[in-house]
Parts: C-alpha cells; structure tokens; sequence
C-alpha cells in the first residue's frame, strides 16, 4: 500500500511516502539557499511521492527565528521556484507550508536554547519583528508579552496568509499546508488558554475558529480548485483544544 501511487485532487502521487515540513534553519533574510535545494532534491531522488518545504512565513513578524524561510513579498517566489523545479525534477511532488510563529516568534534556534532573543546589531529589522498574539498573554513565565492584534490586523493577516498562498502558486507548488499547530499562531486563536478575547474572534468555540476559517477561506480563493489544500492540527493539544474541537473545525 505505501508504494502504491495514489491522488489528491488533481495531484497524482507516485506513493504514499511524504515527507513532513521540517525547520532547516538555513535562510538568510527569508530566501531560501543551496542548504533548501539539496534538503529538498535529497528526498526527492531517495523515492518520497510528496516533500513539503519547511514552515515558511508570511509576514516578517511571523518568523519563529534566525533562518527561517519567508514568502511574504513577490520576491521571493523566483528562489522557491528553484526548489520546485528541482524537486520536480528528483522525481517528487512538492508542497509548502505556510505559518506565522504569533507570540513564539523571535526566539533562538533549539541550539542555542529556544529562548527569547535580545535585540543585536546583526538583526537589522528588530523592529519589524514584533511579537504578537491574539491576547497578551506570554506563552510561559521566561517568555515576553506579546502585543494583541486589532480586528483590522487579524482580518489583514488573514489576507497576507491568501497572498503567500498566491505566491506559492506561481512558484509552481504543488500542495499548501497551513500551519494550525504546535503552538503558533492559528493554533494560539484555537486555544482557550492562549486566546481570552472578547470579540467575534475569541470566547465560544465558533469565535475561537473563526481565524482558521478566514484564513483558510483567503488561502482557496487564491489557490486552484485542483490543487489540495490542507491545515495542520494539533488534534489534541491537552490544554482544551480537543478531538472533538478539531473535528467541529473541520
């Protein structure tokens, strides 16, 4: 069954064998380098039916750390359109996922211990990498304050998610995957304890989703009906997030 070719849509896959987004940590400014090609053609040429590339942001502020890969402005779809074409060509399909990090932004890489990163010298955009969240709540005692977003910023997130999505598009990707786990963003407005607004987007269940949804909607407006796209969960987070809440999202 695993070797046996299968469809998606209208993507046909050779097997079943994909390989997940995994954190390369090897960007530099958001573009993608020579690390991302050999990581991607690696699997590719070693028989894998669908490589996804890494968690890749969609705005500056999204970025988790130091590396991580960005589609966030029309610049950078000609450097992932390398990575495609190569995969392609190592005999895989390829997928991107696309995520914002939300209040676990602006850390250090596992390395280097995962903390909260001060401001340097070298990091000549800190202030365009403001940490926010859906409430202004730090995720554990160590960490900073987020900032909460306003309406207007979430609905414009929501927008940024649907215009990266375009860009992987005409970059040639075959798959999207929305990041909706592991703590980031989207999973941040699904969570209980993350999320105590008070507005359409926090409290009820339907309110807490209601981000997914948006983005989700904004990323199939801009993504071809024959293309599949899909959302990543962390189905049972064990901090009131659930099975059942994830099957309601679905």
């Amino acid at each position: 069954m695993l070797f046996t070719p299968t469809a998606l849509r209208g993507l046909q896959l050779k097997n079943r064998i994909v390989v997940a987004p995994m954190h390369q940590y090897a960007a530099v400014k958001g573009m993608p380098t020579d690390w991302h090609l050999m990581n991607a053609g690696r699997y590719a040429a070693g028989g894998a039916g669908l490589f996804f590339v890494e968690s890749t942001k969609i705005e500056r502020r999204g970025c988790g750390t130091v590396g991580d890969l960005g589609l966030w402005d029309d610049a950078f779809i000609a450097p992932m359109k390398r990575i495609v074409d190569f995969t392609r060509a190592c005999g895989a399909a390829v997928g991107i996922q696309l995520g914002h990090s939300g209040r676990k932004a602006r850390v250090g890489r596992p390395w280097e211990g995962g903390r909260a990163l001060e401001r340097t010298a070298d990091i000549d955009d800190w202030d365009d990498w403001e940490l926010v969240a859906p409430s202004a709540i730090a995720p554990d005692a160590r960490s900073p304050v987020p900032r909460a977003l306003t309406k207007p910023e979430i609905r414009q997130l929501a927008e940024d998610w649907g215009r990266a999505t375009a860009r992987a598009h005409a970059a040639g990707f075959d798959a999207v995957e929305l990041h909706g786990a592991h703590g980031f963003l989207i999973h941040q407005f699904l969570s209980p304890q993350a999320n105590q607004r008070t507005d359409e987007y926090g409290g009820s269940l339907a309110n807490r989703m209601r981000f997914a949804v948006e983005v989700t909607e904004a990323a199939r407006a801009h993504w071809p009906q024959d293309k599949p796209l899909f959302m990543r969960l962390s189905v049972d987070d064990g901090a009131g997030w659930d099975p059942a809440s994830s099957v309601a999202l679905a």
